[in-house]
C-alpha cells in the first residue's frame, strides 16, 4: 500500500484528484443522462423526415422566419435577412451551446483536468491525433471530388453520447478512463471551435468586428474588476453576438469567447461566507423556532438577516460557476436535442443501403470509426511508450483501444460543421448533406455500439474504487 507523508504538499496532493474526481463525476451525470434525450430526439427526426406527408411539414416548419423586431430592427437577422427558424437554432441557440462549452473549458483549464500538464497530456495528444488522423483519412478519400470541404466533419467526438456509453457500464469503468474519455472530448471541443472560426468564415466586415471586440474588451475588464452581474456579461454578450452575426465569423465563436471572460471567482472566500451566514442565523433563537411555521409573518429585522444570506450564497458561487449549472439542463435537454431533432432528419427516399457504402457517406464512416480509433489509440501509445505520459491507473491497452472507438461518435458537432459545409448551396448541396448526414449517424452509431461491446468484454467485472 502507498504511503502518504503528511504535510501541506501531502494535502495538495490528495485534494488534488479530489478535484479531478468531481469534475469527471459532473461531467458524467450532466452529459450521460442528456444522452438519452439525444437519442430520442434523433430517432424522432429520422422517423418524421421518411413519414409521407408529415416529412414535408417538416421540412417546411425549419424554412419559417424569425423575428425580434423593435421598429426596423430584428436582432435575429443575418445581412439584413430576418433568420429561418433552421438558421436561429443553428446560429443563435448553438452559440448558447458553445458558449456552455466555452464556461466548461475556463472550468477545466483553472481547476479540472487541464488544470495539471501532467494530468492533461496524454488525452490531450490522444485527442490531437484523434483530429488528425480522421481528416487525413477523409482528405484522401474525398480528393478531387465536390465534397473535400467536409474534411473537418470525422474530426469531433461527441461528449453526450460517448460518455453516456460509458455511463452505461457503470462503476465497472475505472476514474482514469472518465477522466481520459472527458478530458479528449473537451480538447476536441477546442478543436472544432478553432476550426469552425479559422474555416468557415466569409465575407468579413471590419467594423463589426472592431465594434465587437471593444464589447468584448469591456467583458473583459469587468472580469478583471470582479464585475458579478451576470446581467452585464450576458447583455453586452448578446451584442457581442450580434456583431458576430454580421460580421462574417460564425457568431457560435462568439459565444465561446464571451464565456472566457465571465469571472471564476466568487466575491466571498468561502470562509467569509460561512463567517457571515453563521452571524445572520445566529440571531434565530432555537426556542423560538416552533413559531416560525409557514403562516408566519416575518418581521423586519429577520427579513433582513435572511436577506444577508441570501446575498452572502450570491457572493460565494462565481458567475462562471452559477451559469454553468444552470446552462447545462437547458443545453442538454432542450437545445442539443432541438438541434438533432432540427438537423437529423435524414430522407431515405431513393437511397439503396449502398449510398453508405459510397462517396462522402463512406468517407466519413470510415474516418469517424477507423480514423478515429488509430488516431487515438497510435497516439496514445506513442506517448507512453516515449515515457511521455504515464497509462491511466488501472488500465489496459484494451481499454484504452474500447475509448478510442467510443471517439469516434462524432454526432453534434459533425452533424453542425456537415451543415456548416453543404448547407447554403441548393439543390446539389443539399444532396451532399443528406448523404453527409447518413455518414454521421451510421459512423456514429456503429462506433458506440463496437465501443460499448469492446468496453463489455474488457472492463474487470466487478466494480472499480471510484478513488482511482
Amino acid at each position: 500500500m502507498t504511503k502518504f507523508n503528511d504535510g501541506p504538499r501531502a494535502g495538495a496532493q490528495r485534494a488534488f484528484p479530489g478535484k479531478i474526481y468531481y469534475s469527471a463525476k459532473r461531467a458524467l451525470t450532466t452529459h450521460a443522462s442528456g444522452g438519452n434525450v439525444l437519442i430520442a430526439a434523433t430517432l424522432l427526426a429520422l422517423i418524421v423526415a421518411n413519414i409521407p406527408g408529415v416529412n414535408t411539414v417538416y421540412s417546411d416548419f425549419w424554412n419559417q422566419e424569425i423575428r425580434l423586431q423593435v421598429g426596423s430592427f430584428n436582432i435575429f437577422s443575418h445581412g439584413g435577412h430576418p433568420m429561418t427558424l433552421l438558421q436561429f437554432i443553428n446560429d443563435a441557440l448553438m452559440a448558447i451551446f458553445f458558449f456552455a462549452i466555452g464556461l466548461e473549458i475556463k472550468r477545466e483549464v483553472l481547476v479540472g483536468e487541464l488544470s495539471s500538464f501532467k494530468q492533461a497530456l496524454l488525452p490531450i495528444v490522444a485527442a490531437i491525433g484523434g483530429m488528425i488522423v480522421p481528416v487525413g483519412i477523409f482528405w484522401l478519400m474525398a480528393s478531387g471530388t465536390d465534397y473535400i470541404d467536409g474534411a473537418a466533419i470525422p474530426m469531433a467526438t461527441d461528449i453526450a453520447f460517448s460518455l453516456g456509453i460509458l455511463a452505461m457500464l457503470g462503476s465497472r469503468v475505472p476514474l482514469s478512463l472518465k477522466i481520459f474519455l472527458t478530458t479528449l472530448a473537451v480538447v476536441d471541443d477546442i478543436g472544432g471551435i478553432i476550426v469552425i472560426a479559422l474555416f468557415y468564415s466569409s465575407h468579413i466586415e471590419v467594423w463589426a468586428i472592431v465594434a465587437a471586440l471593444v464589447l468584448l474588451g469591456l467583458l473583459f475588464l469587468g472580469s478583471r474588476f470582479s464585475i458579478q452581474s451576470k446581467i452585464f456579461y450576458l447583455g453586452i454578450g448578446t451584442a457581442v453576438w450580434y456583431l458576430f452575426l454580421n460580421s462574417g465569423i460564425h457568431p457560435t465563436i462568439a459565444g465561446v469567447l464571451i464565456a472566457f471572460c465571465i469571472p471564476a471567482r466568487p466575491v466571498f472566500a468561502p470562509k467569509k461566507y460561512v463567517r457571515q451566514i453563521r452571524a445572520a442565523i445566529a440571531h434565530f433563537n432555537a426556542e423560538d423556532d416552533e413559531a416560525l411555521s409557514r403562516k408566519s409573518i416575518l418581521n423586519k429585522d429577520q427579513m433582513d438577516w435572511l436577506k444577508e444570506v441570501e446575498s452572502a450564497s450570491d457572493k460565494v458561487i462565481s458567475p462562471l460557476q452559477d451559469l454553468e449549472d444552470s446552462l447545462h439542463p437547458v443545453v442538454d435537454y432542450l437545445i442539443v436535442p432541438l438541434f438533432a431533432f432540427a438537423n437529423a432528419g435524414i430522407s431515405f427516399a431513393g437511397i439503396g443501403v449502398e449510398s453508405i457504402f459510397s462517396g462522402i457517406s463512406m468517407a466519413i464512416l470510415i474516418a469517424l470509426v477507423g480514423g478515429k480509433f488509430l488516431g487515438i489509440f497510435a497516439f496514445s501509445w506513442l506517448t507512453v511508450k516515449t515515457g511521455l505520459a504515464p497509462m491511466p491507473a488501472r488500465a489496459d491497452w484494451r481499454m484504452i483501444a474500447a475509448i478510442a472507438m467510443l471517439g469516434g461518435i462524432g454526432f453534434t458537432v459533425s452533424l453542425f460543421i456537415a451543415n456548416l459545409s453543404f448547407g447554403d448551396g441548393g439543390a446539389p448541396m443539399a444532396a451532399l448533406l443528406n448523404n453527409a448526414k447518413i455518414g454521421i449517424v451510421a459512423g456514429s452509431f456503429l462506433a458506440g455500439l463496437l465501443g460499448y461491446l469492446m468496453l463489455r468484454t474488457f472492463l474487470p467485472k466487478e466494480a472499480q474504487d471510484e478513488q482511482d
